[in-house]
């Protein structure tokens, strides 16, 4: 039996145990360390305004699919305003990616020789690189790349289903798309193709295509579905204006960046070996485990370089460079495989990497490859496996060959540099989170929340002002917004931006002013030191200061936020 027979055995209940465990702990340990409040207050500060029953694209500018958004939401409204529930929620579906992951990479190399042991040793490196292991807070990034995930899974198991599961499968599909834009549209147009192919070609051999067509229908109707839904609520031209054409204005990169990557003259001497190793095994026509061994040597190289920088290079940033050097490598081989090998190859199995290969490029849209990877490191997983299984698939591999040595090289070396890349949390650098001591919150709403230096004693302390000094009826304006103010006081936002940053803010400060007087915002509170350190949102934020300085006054000096209040008729009036 396969991968998918309806019954674990009992090794496979303790390796998705121990998967789903070893990740969510480390899920937690991130989370009792380090807060990037930034990020953290993006999310649940609007998806507490959407609780409410604030909707996105029609009642204020939002440019980010809303299904991250509407789940943290519903969690909220499910169990209050407590931030331990957030960080469980990470855990869980942290823990829920690993084991999804290690189903896939079985199922991929069930015709290789010790399949079992394969995806297990393959699946490690999650513990550490699991989707919420270096950015530890909920996030549209890790929570598209489990729903991605999960219909990879689906698709995998597409030949062993009926047609309403086919066609409830292919509904799944879309769902991606509604988490992060990049990278779901991309695994949906490539699951679409791919599925296109499949009905295609069992058409030409003249078996069923049945279950192709009807997950393809599903796919239509769920987008169908979806499309309705957001028609009804928030308008499709809001929808549209928001996600795509304002999103992609501020969010799309350059060609040559997204292909910056593969320029690197390093791909050359990793692929080198590489094509060396699997070249010479192909040429093994009598079988020498000797000469196989030397292949595998040779293919390994390139991964365990990684794990030699680190007792080598001191600096974070250089030792996380080569870890992630190792994406386009894998990218490139696994295309050249994939090509290679798909003579050899039948159903799903024949399209999976290639759908792969096309959702990464798809993340690549957002930050390129040093920001859009934290989170999809189980793609990477899934097309290492693709690999090994490639090559395990060569005519005259077969016999002297077994990849796990290789893979016990690749685990090896990818725990130790990503656990590396997850201490020292440079993907995270944006943010100041090494300076002072740790501290952690006393406030109810944010028992879990835990960071270094004085940002929780200042908050608390505007916390307490407010509650004291701000009636609650009375609109608040926060600069550059970075905290989670109305998520904690349960105050509700009346400014259409809680976040003054370019990606998400569309107004200009001269608009930020005519809206302030519009909804009548009584109060300006401005953060003085940020932990954020984009210099872009520092300078907005003391342009905009300067500007709102003329509609109001200072009225309280507290350790590290300036409290406004705006002026009275009169008072202009003797100004003037």
């Amino acid at each position: 039996m396969g991968p998918n027979e309806k019954r674990w055995p009992w090794q496979d209940w303790i390796v998705a145990s121990f998967l789903f465990l070893a990740t969510a702990a480390v899920v937690v340990w991130q989370n009792s360390r380090l807060t990037v409040l930034w990020d953290l207050s993006y999310i649940l500060e609007n998806s507490y305004r959407i609780s409410l029953g604030d909707v996105p694209y029609r009642d204020f500018p939002f440019p980010y699919a809303p299904l991250t958004f509407l789940t943290q939401a519903a969690l909220i409204k499910l169990t209050g305003r407590v931030l331990w529930h957030h960080i469980a929620y990470c855990a869980v579906t942290g823990g829920l990616a690993s084991v999804v992951t290690w189903r896939i990479v079985l199922h991929s190399l069930w015709e290789v020789k010790h399949a079992r042991w394969l995806a297990f040793v393959l699946s490690l490196p999650l513990m550490v690189l699991g989707i919420y292991c270096i950015y530890p807070h909920p996030f549209y990034d890790p929570d598209c790349a489990l729903a991605i995930l999960i219909g990879a899974l689906l698709l995998q198991r597409l030949e062993r289903t009926g047609s309403a599961q086919a066609l409830l499968s292919g509904m799944f599909l879309v769902i991606p798309a509604f988490l992060k834009q990049n990278i779901g549209l991309a695994f949906l147009g490539g699951a679409v193709g791919a599925l296109a192919l499949l009905m295609v070609i069992a058409v030409r051999e003249r078996r069923s295509a049945r279950r192709f067509v009807f997950a393809l229908a599903g796919a239509l109707l769920g987008l169908a579905c979806a499309l309705l839904v957001i028609q009804l609520t928030a308008g499709l031209q809001n929808y549209w204006r928001w996600t795509i054409q304002f999103a992609a204005s501020r969010r799309m990169p350059h060609l040559a960046d997204m292909l910056q990557g593969y320029w690197d003259k390093t791909l050359l001497w990793s692929v080198i070996p590489i094509a060396m190793g699997t070249s010479m095994l192909w040429l093994n026509r009598r079988g020498w485990r000797a000469l196989a061994q030397v292949s595998t040597l040779l293919m390994s190289a390139p991964f365990l370089w990684p794990a030699i920088y680190l007792l080598i290079e001191r600096d974070t940033s250089e030792r996380a460079e080569r870890l992630l050097a190792l994406w386009p490598l894998v990218m490139v081989v696994s295309l050249v495989l994939a090509i290679v090998s798909v003579r050899r190859r039948s159903g799903i199995a024949i399209v999976m990497p290639f759908v792969m290969l096309a959702t990464v490029q798809g993340a690549f849209l957002s930050q390129q490859l040093w920001g859009s990877t934290y989170a999809i490191w189980p793609l990477w997983i899934i097309l290492v496996a693709d690999v090994i299984a490639a090559i395990g698939s060569l005519g005259r591999a077969r016999a002297a060959w077994s990849g796990l040595p290789l893979a016990f090289v690749i685990g090896a070396s990818t725990i130790m540099a990503g656990a590396a890349y997850a201490w020292s949390h440079e993907r995270l650098d944006y943010a100041n989170l090494s300076d002072g001591a740790m501290s952690h919150s006393r406030l109810p709403e944010l028992k879990g929340l835990s960071m270094r230096g004085d940002w929780i004693a200042g908050f608390e302390e505007l916390v307490d002002y407010t509650e004291r000094e701000i009636p609650r009826d009375e609109g608040i304006l926060m600069l550059p917004g970075e905290d989670l103010f109305y998520y904690t006081t349960g105050r509700r936002p009346r400014f259409p931006v809680l976040m003054f940053d370019y990606t998400i803010n569309p107004y200009t400060a001269d608009e930020i002013r005519e809206l302030a007087r519009d909804r009548d915002i009584r109060w300006l509170i401005v953060k003085q030191e940020l932990q954020i350190e984009e210099d872009q949102v520092k300078q907005f934020k003391v342009e905009l200061t300067e500007l709102l300085e003329e509609d109001f006054e200072s009225v309280e000096s507290l350790d590290n936020y300036e409290v406004y209040r705006r002026k009275e008729p009169e008072d202009k009036a003797d100004r003037e």
